[in-house]
């Protein structure tokens, strides 16, 4: 069952490790011995691109399609869906005596639109082999800036938009550039004019503050958010922190620019949970 985001964070503060029965309407795991403790969905989006935070019982070692999720001390766990998501996933608890709880998840599939850009592919002033030299080094600092660990306790709020604007551009659309098919978009674009703060949508620490622009992404920020969780904002003019800052939710990081590919200037951000591709209007408040 699908919750607020923001109501359950809030009703479920002081929850303890034990969940009170008739706490919280959300679906229990069936288990295979009554000894087994149970895996909750306390909030969710339950779709491709979406999320889901839940609790675990005590002593419940957790994976997501085979794939550990880690689990915080008071049993508070994110996990979350790709882009292409199938439409099940199987979320699985094991205790060290064998015991198992297991969790069957429905997502739901989405009709993704279709946008046609007027930009090239790659930057037109680089070769092909000199392009993809650069752009292999720019892709590692990405990988490496999402394998760091801070501890950063973001995943548990709800999200707020990051900049003010109408939204340009949309997590999912295929886009076509100048006739030539290209990836997906990966991330929601919001117009605002050169300069308009981009403030942090949670608490986190920032992990890349990249000081030349990349090809694509321009002066590219990431910050972490926890649990794997990650945004990145691109297209920047300027960043107003460094890589290892702690950031809380609101705070001004960075300001809107049109730095790498762009046709005008916009905030592009991206929302990971470890590789998969998440929609950042799915952790906003409906």
């Amino acid at each position: 069952m699908i919750l607020d985001r923001r109501g359950a964070l809030g009703a479920l503060a002081g929850l303890g490790a034990g969940i009170a029965a008739g706490a919280m309407d959300a679906a229990r795991a069936s288990a295979t011995s009554i000894n087994a403790a149970p895996l909750v969905l306390l909030s969710s989006r339950l779709t491709q691109g979406g999320w889901a935070i839940g609790q675990a019982g005590r002593g419940l070692t957790l994976d997501l399609a085979g794939a550990p999720v880690p689990t915080a001390p008071d049993g508070r766990f994110l996990i979350a869906f790709d882009r292409d998501a199938g439409p099940a996933a199987l979320l699985t608890g094991k205790l060290p005596s064998g015991y198992s709880a297991t969790l069957p998840l429905a997502i739901a599939p989405r009709a993704w639109r279709i946008e046609r850009i007027d930009a090239p592919m790659r930057p037109p002033s680089l070769p092909s082999a000199e392009y993809q030299r650069i752009r292999a080094a720019e892709v590692a600092r990405t990988a490496a800036a999402r394998a760091i660990v801070t501890g950063a306790q973001g995943w548990r709020q709800a999200m707020i938009r990051p900049a003010a604007g109408r939204f340009s551009g949309r997590f999912g659309s295929q886009r076509v550039y100048q006739g030539q098919p290209g990836s997906y978009h990966t991330g929601l674009d919001i117009a605002a004019p050169t300069g308009t703060p981009i403030l942090c949508p949670a608490d986190g620490v920032v992990i890349l503050a990249a000081a030349a622009p990349f090809t694509l992404e321009g002066k590219l920020l990431m910050v972490d958010h926890g649990m794997g969780l990650s945004s990145a904002f691109l297209h920047c003019s300027a960043h107003l922190v460094k890589q290892g800052d702690a950031v809380r939710q609101g705070q001004a990081i960075a300001r809107v620019g049109m730095t790498g590919r762009a046709t005008g200037p916009h905030l592009h951000w991206g929302l990971r949970w470890h590789a998969a591709r998440l929609d950042p209007l799915l952790f906003l408040p409906a």
